[in-house]
């Protein structure tokens, strides 16, 4: 097949091009890199036109820029609108990278770098398998509109001003997404489902300054311990959330579905080993799979307070600080979650200190029905592009723009995941399999094609 043939040739082009994506050190959350987001915002611009889009704009927003381009020469075609993010986590701690992580190396099969699973290397399969298109049969055979941003790993803030303003513009009969993982490796797979995540943050302030632990120790309260005491009291021994009404309106999974999702083919043995944990753990009376993609839960995300540097200093600290989050699946309500935390919360913590209570962000959970014909198309175009039989999954992470799109545009939304759940995303040593990368390529090339011709 030319497509293939031609996706093929360029394997070598293809991959040296993906590494000079990611050495552009583009962390959305850090201002010292401002210069590096623009570079990568100018470089994405420039491979979309490469790739045969058209209008191509680098939209300033209140951040960073997000980058649109367009391909609508397709009348009576069906319209694709394709999202991911040039933005890319922190890479610190540094020290755990095998090789420095803007430098994208090759080893094993793979390819490590930051950005390379998330979300670099997946936006880059789309750019090259449209570029093939229009390589090989001399036009995009549908219409196509994409859209990068540069502040996914901030909470997208500006993205979805960017939607409102432009809705007539991105009017589309269906979104595209990779930015979430296969099932395994050598198994392809479609996302249907994503929990939700409320962020939130909470301060405890005891004394009014730091105390001398031997003068006042005994006698005055410690925002570490009160704080260390209220997240134990979290969880009961099941394992379950201990806020009351958290699990009021949790959608029960239909038992054909319950079956379907344990069915998958996925190891327990393969999970633990890239947990790396002496054991797992997780709500009573759920598998590791349910609890994964169809459980909410709580967990503390960071906690500190008082002396952290080298050697001893013996304080009572004035304040204690912790950052913990909740997943969420179909029917929770953010909002509702959220202050339900928090009345549960100040009802746990004693008089003796004070706390502020911050929900940084909320994002909902989304599922959806598969029954759409894109997705057959989807699941033929994985299944050709990889020779290996293709699954719908669903994901314990959250991207609240799909949610978002799929409420407000009312069309479907086709995840297609090139990742795997063990490449370290947000990690040191952050990586894509190459066999992904290539053949993702393939996937996607055919499934623009596939729809075109419906």
């Amino acid at each position: 097949m030319k497509l293939i043939d031609y996706i093929e040739s360029r394997r070598d082009e293809n991959l040296n091009e993906l590494k000079e994506f990611l050495r552009i050190p583009s962390v959305s959350t850090k201002s010292e890199h401002k210069p590096d987001i623009e570079r990568a915002a100018q470089w994405v611009a420039e491979k979309l036109r490469t790739a045969g889009l058209e209008n191509v704009e680098i939209a300033q927003t209140k951040m960073h820029p997000l980058v649109y381009g367009e391909s609508l020469h397709a009348p009576g075609k069906p319209t694709i609108l394709f999202y991911g993010h040039y933005d890319v986590q922190p890479a610190e701690p540094l020290d755990l990278w095998t090789t420095p992580a803007f430098e994208p190396t090759v080893r094993g099969g793979s390819l490590f770098g930051r950005g390379t699973a998330d979300d670099k290397g997946q936006v880059h399969i789309h750019l090259k398998a449209i570029e093939a298109l229009k390589k090989t049969t001399g036009q995009i055979p549908l219409n196509v509109k994409v859209m990068i941003e540069g502040e996914e790993e901030i909470g997208s803030v500006s993205l979805w001003d960017f939607v409102q303003k432009n809705r007539e513009r991105l009017k589309a009969d269906a979104l595209v997404v990779s930015d979430t993982s296969m099932l395994a490796r050598g198994v392809p797979s479609i996302t249907y489902g994503l929990r939700g995540l409320n962020y939130y943050q909470i301060e405890l302030t005891g004394p009014a300054q730091d105390l001398h632990s031997g003068v006042f120790g005994g006698a005055v309260p410690n925002p570490i311990t009160i704080l260390a005491e209220m997240i134990a009291k979290l969880h009961d021994k099941n394992f379950r959330v201990t806020v009351p009404g958290f699990y009021d309106r949790v959608q029960t999974l239909s038992r054909r579905e319950r079956e379907a999702l344990n069915s998958l083919p996925w190891k327990e043995k393969d999970f633990r080993k890239t947990v790396g944990a002496p054991g797992l753990c997780g709500e009573k009376g759920y598998t590791i799979v349910e609890r994964l993609w169809t459980r909410p839960t709580l967990d503390i995300n960071g906690i500190w307070g008082g002396y952290m540097d080298e050697g001893a200093k013996t304080v009572i600290p004035s304040k204690a600080w912790a950052k913990f989050s909740t997943r969420l699946v179909p029917n929770q309500d953010p909002a509702k979650i959220a202050k339900q935390v928090e009345r549960h919360i100040r009802k746990l913590l004693p008089k003796t200190v004070t706390a502020q209570f911050e929900v940084l962000s909320t994002g909902k959970p989304w599922v959806a029905s598969y029954s759409h014909p894109i997705f057959q198309k989807a699941i033929n175009a994985l299944e050709t592009g990889f020779g290996k039989k293709a699954v719908f999954i669903r994901e314990g992470g959250s991207i609240p723009f799909v949610t978002q799109m799929h409420d407000t545009f009312k069309v479907p939304c086709v995840l297609l995941g090139f990742g795997l759940p063990d490449e370290n995303a947000h990690a040191p040593d952050e990586h894509i399999a190459l066999e992904n990368y290539f053949g993702g390529i393939k996937a996607v090339a055919l499934f623009y094609n596939q729809l075109a011709s419906q």
